[in-house]
């Protein structure tokens, strides 16, 4: 499986942001999908994640309410819709492709994509 991600971009406080992880291969639709982000400085953090068929969500407590994890089977693709954006969410952001659910850590993704930087100015 191959991922890549894009949507990143700079944008205000209070904007949103709709980043989007496109799948190589039928095979992508039968993969658990997460997003995960890495602020300069910081260690990579979980941001959500979606099963097959979008039957289970999971989002980190610090974007619940604000973020939505939503996947296009026939598209092949996964979105990460960010509303409300804060400066702390600036990072890059990350998609990863895997079999296990639950799944809020990174050692459970099989497949990673290349990032895509959102800046939020305050």
């Amino acid at each position: 499986v191959q991922l890549q991600a894009s949507g990143g971009g700079l944008v205000q406080a209070g904007d949103s942001l709709r980043l989007v992880c496109a799948g190589s291969g039928r095979a992508f639709i039968t993969y658990v999908v997460g997003w995960f982000r890495q602020a300069p400085g910081k260690e990579r953090e979980f941001v959500a994640a979606v099963t097959w068929s979008d039957a289970y969500t999971n989002y980190a407590d610090s974007v619940k309410g604000r973020f939505t994890i939503a996947r296009d089977d026939a598209k092949n693709t996964v979105t990460l819709q960010m509303n409300s954006l804060k400066p702390e969410d600036t990072a890059v952001y990350y998609c990863a492709a895997g079999v296990r659910w639950p799944a809020a850590r990174a050692e459970t993704y099989d497949y990673w994509g290349q990032g895509t930087l959102v800046t939020v100015s305050s």
